[in-house]
């Protein structure tokens, strides 16, 4: 399979980067902050002393942009480059609700085109490479993975601590089509709609490469939507690292969303 070497290390760095964390999740750590006031703990740190080094050492040729490196934008000039958030959701990591991940992604040419998200309190494994379909993997289970077929009474997910105004007046005008509203932190609710367990997902606030881009082609490889906030596609190793323009996760387009929430 091709780049079966770079999702088997991914999946192993994810891995041991959980186990990483979860040392440290049963303590009693330290929340520091940086300089956009957003929280950054040991277990930041400490994942992506597990993921980077090894990154660099295996695939010496790609590129790397990490929410936890400094970027020297160096990647810039590379096809290829992972994109690694190392602990994806540190607030629900500080209130320990168990839902924070490991991204990891890899992005040739601005398309995302393998990731992988670990949950590690969940022991859950998602993964996926472009053109080869979206697993999930937990306890030594493996299975492939695919985004539910409902048009009707659809399940919406929201986020645990970035809930816009924006998305509840867009979920009370649609009421009728939104059977339930789930708060989910970190990237697991694009891992939820590829298991086919909701439906739509709208992010109107700032997100980060890094946020996105494992995500993305775990949710498009299992037959979802992702888009951005005005239907364009969502490109990877930019200079300007920000998603600005927010982005939706639905199903599929029969769900009638697309052209009827935003």
């Amino acid at each position: 399979m091709q780049f079966k070497r770079e999702l088997e290390l991914a999946k192993t760095l994810a891995i041991e980067a959980g186990k990483v964390i979860l040392e440290i999740y049963k303590t009693d750590f330290d929340v520091g902050y940086k300089e956009d006031q957003s929280p950054l703990t040991l277990a930041d740190k400490a994942a992506n002393d597990v993921i980077i080094p090894r990154l660099e050492e295996e695939f010496p040729g790609y590129g790397i942009l990490s929410e936890e490196s400094k970027d020297d934008g160096l990647r810039l000039k590379k096809d290829y480059c992972w994109i690694v958030d190392p602990l994806d959701g540190t607030k629900e990591f500080i209130k320990k609700n168990g839902e924070f991940t490991v991204n990891i992604a890899l992005s040739y040419n601005g398309i995302s085109i393998l990731g992988v998200i670990y949950a590690p309190v969940l022991n859950e494994l998602y993964y996926a490479v472009k053109d080869r379909g979206a697993f999930y993997e937990k306890d030594s289970h493996i299975e492939q993975i695919h985004v539910s077929e409902r048009t009707e009474g659809l399940r919406a997910l929201g986020s645990q601590s970035h809930r816009s105004h924006a998305f509840n007046e867009l979920m009370d005008a649609k009421k009728e089509q939104v059977e339930s509203i789930l708060a989910v932190g970190s990237s697991l609710k694009g891992c939820m709609i590829a298991k086919g367990r909701a439906e739509i997902y709208y992010r109107f606030g700032l997100t980060s490469e890094w946020d996105t881009a494992a995500q993305q082609i775990i949710v498009e490889e299992a037959g979802g939507i992702f888009k951005q906030m005005d239907h364009s596609e969502m490109r990877y190793n930019r200079v300007n690292t920000l998603n600005e323009k927010g982005f939706y996760i639905l199903n599929h387009t029969s769900s009638g969303l697309l052209g009827g929430l935003i």
